[in-house]
């Protein structure tokens, strides 16, 4: 199925209100937020992502994931994501307070996109959150996409 990028979706799985707020405060800077779904933990990114019918009524681009959630934690959603036919090319970018070695090993060994440490000062996050919007859903193509 063809897509163009913008009728493409972001996955935001972030627990922290505060955290999606920025992000979203972000994301509507470079005209993308209106395209978000928000969630507060793992298992309900796992329920939007695999509840039947899920592929046919979202195309989503990205995923912004963070790492610490409640009920299932962001490296079980990554598992997930790339174990499965339909999702495992979606680009999934972990977007997480955790500066640890072996967080940043094991996304990567799961498959992330990439791996970006929430800048603390406020111009510096909102910045990385407007650059990784721009790249992952004006910039990038993905399999099957148009435009």
């Amino acid at each position: 199925m063809n897509v163009t990028s913008r009728e493409l979706q972001i996955l935001l799985v972030e627990d922290n209100p505060a955290d999606a707020e920025l992000t979203l405060d972000a994301l509507r800077e470079v005209h993308l937020a209106d395209r978000v779904l928000w969630v507060k933990d793992g298992a309900e990114a796992l329920d939007l992502l695999f509840a039947p019918g899920a592929a046919e009524s979202r195309r989503l681009g990205l995923v912004l994931l963070d790492l610490r959630l409640p009920r299932v934690d962001g490296l079980e959603v990554l598992r997930a994501v790339r174990a499965d036919e339909h999702t495992r090319r979606l680009p999934v970018v972990v977007l997480t307070s955790s500066h640890e070695d072996i967080d940043v090993v094991r996304a990567y060994d799961l498959g992330a996109s990439s791996y970006l440490v929430k800048p603390v000062e406020f111009g510096a996050f909102m910045q990385a959150v407007r650059d990784i919007g721009r790249y992952w859903m004006q910039l990038n193509r993905l399999p099957g996409e148009t435009g």
